[in-house]
Formats: C-alpha cells, sequence, structure tokens
C-alpha cells in the first residue's frame, strides 16, 4: 500500500447575495494556483473547528463579520492533489455584517452560479460549482 498523503482542512464559503449571485476570489501571483478561482476560505489552524475558521478567514481576506448561526453547511469537496489531499466543507453564507473588501486577492467577483463555469477554478472547487448551480 502506498504511503498515505497529508490531510489538509480547508473551509469554505459560498457568499450569496441578494441578487443570488456567488463571490470568488482570484488567487493572487506567487501562490500556488495562482490566477484560478476560488471560494474564499481558507486552512484550519490547530484545534480550530471549520466554523470557526471560516469566521475568522472571511474577517480577514474580506473584512466582514460572519456568525455562527449563519454558516449554513452545504456539500464538501474531497480531491487527491500531488502532495496532499484536500477535504474542504463548503457552507452557504446568506448573512453578514460589513461590506465585502478584497484585502489579499488579485480580484473579486459576484458570478450567477449558472455563469461559475467561465471562472477557471483548482480542481477540488470545479466540482461544487454543480451543486451551487443546480441548488441555489
Amino acid at each position: 500500500m502506498p504511503n498515505p498523503k497529508p490531510l489538509l482542512l480547508v473551509a469554505a464559503a459560498a457568499l450569496v447575495d441578494v441578487d443570488g449571485r456567488v463571490l470568488i476570489c482570484k488567487r493572487p501571483p506567487g501562490k500556488a494556483m495562482a490566477g484560478l478561482w476560488e471560494f474564499p476560505g481558507g486552512k484550519l489552524e490547530a484545534a480550530e473547528t471549520p466554523e470557526a475558521c471560516l469566521i475568522r478567514e472571511l474577517e480577514e481576506e474580506l473584512g466582514i463579520a460572519v456568525t455562527l448561526p449563519c454558516l449554513a453547511p452545504f456539500v464538501f469537496a474531497s480531491h487527491a492533489y500531488e502532495t496532499f489531499h484536500l477535504l474542504m466543507p463548503l457552507y452557504l453564507v446568506r448573512r453578514w455584517e460589513g461590506r465585502v473588501e478584497n484585502r489579499h486577492h488579485a480580484a473579486l467577483a459576484w458570478v450567477k452560479p449558472s455563469k461559475l463555469t467561465d471562472y477557471p477554478m483548482p480542481p477540488a472547487d470545479a466540482p461544487l460549482v454543480a451543486w451551487l448551480r443546480d441548488l441555489i
């Protein structure tokens, strides 16, 4: 049996605005998979829950405040990359405080779910698009 790859746990959010558009973020130059579009979120820190991670990451990346009751578990991605295996729960978020601002990404875009396939995404994110398109 081959050596198992390390498991990387990442929490992500599909922020949905009043017009039914979803926020995606373009990975900045210098990062792995730079230029690809992804859902906001990030890696869990030691002893951190996915929900706490997402609340922290959304404040750090976008300057918005999200509370636990506003995080609705939606679907998850499980994807084997070359050097690690990614497990990523995706939460729907329809309510937050503050105005979304770009603090870390090359760009932000509010996109109708039916148009998300027009944006190149990392392999783990891409399968989530069908769920958003069909269920939002």
